[in-house]
This record gives C-alpha cells, sequence and structure tokens, in this order.
C-alpha cells in the first residue's frame, strides 16, 4: 500500500533529482577532479582563451615548468604581497578597497583580487563582469586553495594569465615582448611583464611609457623586498 501511494510520488520528482546531480557535478565533483589533475599535469587551455580564439585575437601559450624566480617575485610584489599568509581572499585589502570607495564612490571599486581568486577566475570562468561569477570566483578559490600548494597556484597562474592581445602566460610573453624563455627574463623584464598585468591591453612591456617605466621601476625595488621579508617563503 505505501508504496503504491509513495512510489509515484517519488517518480514524478525524478526531474528534482537529475537537477540536484547536474548541480552536484557542475559544482563539486568537476572541479574537484579537474583541480585534482591540473595539480599534476600541464593545464591545456582556458575558457578565456577559448574567448580570444573566438573574437580572432588568437591565444598564444605555452605551458612551461620553468618560470624565472624574478618574474615570481615582481608579481608578488604587484598583486599579491600576502599571498603565502592568507588563505586565498586578503580581507585586509578588501576592507581597504571598500573604504576607498566609499570616500570616493564616483570611482569604480578598485580590485583587491588575490592570485589565488585570480587563478580560479582564469582557470574556470569567462571574462565577464557580475555577482554570480564573484560567488562562484570565491567558492572555486577556497577549491583551490584546499587542493592545491600555493606553488602550483602561482605557476598556473603566471603560465594562464592574459599579458595582452591574445599573449596568455609567461612563456609567450616573454617571447613576445623580449625574444627570450620565461625562464631566462631579467629582473627589468619581469617587473616590466608584472607593471602591465593591471591593464595588458593597453600598456606595453617591450616599449613602455612613462607610467609603466615607473611602475616597473618601483616593482624591482619591492622585489627586493619580497626576498627580505619572506613573502616568497611558501615557495620554496
Amino acid at each position: 500500500m505505501a508504496r503504491r501511494r509513495f512510489g509515484p510520488v517519488w517518480r514524478g520528482r525524478g526531474w528534482l533529482w537529475r537537477i540536484f546531480f547536474a548541480a552536484f557535478v557542475i559544482l563539486i565533483a568537476a572541479p574537484v577532479l579537474l583541480l585534482l589533475v591540473f595539480r599534476f599535469v600541464p593545464i591545456p587551455g582556458t575558457p578565456e582563451m577559448l574567448v580570444s580564439l573566438i573574437q580572432g585575437k588568437g591565444a598564444h601559450y605555452e605551458w612551461v615548468g620553468d618560470v624565472s624566480p624574478r618574474l615570481e617575485r615582481a608579481v608578488i610584489a604587484a598583486e599579491d604581497q600576502n599571498f603565502c599568509t592568507h588563505n586565498g581572499f586578503d580581507w585586509a585589502a578588501i576592507e581597504k578597497a571598500v573604504q576607498d570607495h566609499k570616500r570616493h564612490p564616483n570611482k569604480p571599486l578598485r580590485g583587491a583580487s588575490t592570485i589565488s581568486q585570480q587563478t580560479a577566475r582564469t582557470l574556470f570562468l569567462v571574462p565577464m563582469r557580475s555577482w554570480v561569477r564573484k560567488g562562484l570566483e570565491a567558492y572555486l578559490t577556497v577549491m583551490i586553495e584546499a587542493l592545491w600548494p600555493k606553488k602550483r597556484i602561482l605557476d598556473a597562474y603566471l603560465n594562464l594569465v592574459d599579458w595582452g592581445d591574445g599573449i596568455f602566460g609567461a612563456q609567450a610573453a616573454a617571447r613576445t615582448y623580449f625574444g627570450t624563455d620565461a625562464a631566462d627574463l631579467t629582473g627589468a623584464e619581469a617587473a616590466r611583464l608584472a607593471a602591465i598585468l593591471p591593464n595588458p591591453h593597453k600598456w606595453r612591456a617591450a616599449r613602455p611609457g612613462r607610467y609603466v617605466a615607473r611602475r616597473a621601476a618601483t616593482l624591482q625595488g619591492r622585489s627586493a623586498m619580497v626576498v627580505r621579508d619572506g613573502l616568497n617563503a611558501c615557495l620554496r
């Protein structure tokens, strides 16, 4: 009797289970599996590279296992000085960005994304702005910090980040801008690449303007501070 009464009800709700299962696969199983695999093997590409190809900009990309420590230090100095000590989110930087926006509400909210957040965003999400995307980015950042060591997070960031005009990753950027390999970048070249990250489609590393040249010089000094203060200790 009970089977006849409840069986049809549950069968009628089979679509709910299908939705729950699809959500589980998309939000949990697939990201976990990909992160476990990509912890050890080169990442073949990203959604952003696909968008660049569709837009006709191309996608110049080559994963390399050896990137100059000078570039690692320059990027930490430029993008995320607390990279080795936070768990994916720099709450002090976020609070400062919010306070700055309150003082100057007409200016866009300044980004406070960590290298971990940017890696999660680049690896899984398309380049578009929305609150849904920010929520997914935060969720994926937690997963990346839980499943990857800091060294792998930085390696993935340097290999995947957009360096402008269809140039993705340190190797393609080093070859395009300086005619060298990512492993052989000088301190000045590494600082220039780090300097243009906030706006790689406008600024140029090979022939920098006055602002980029000043910023690169500042980052060279900060790179020395990264070593002095042990801000790259998690990479050793």
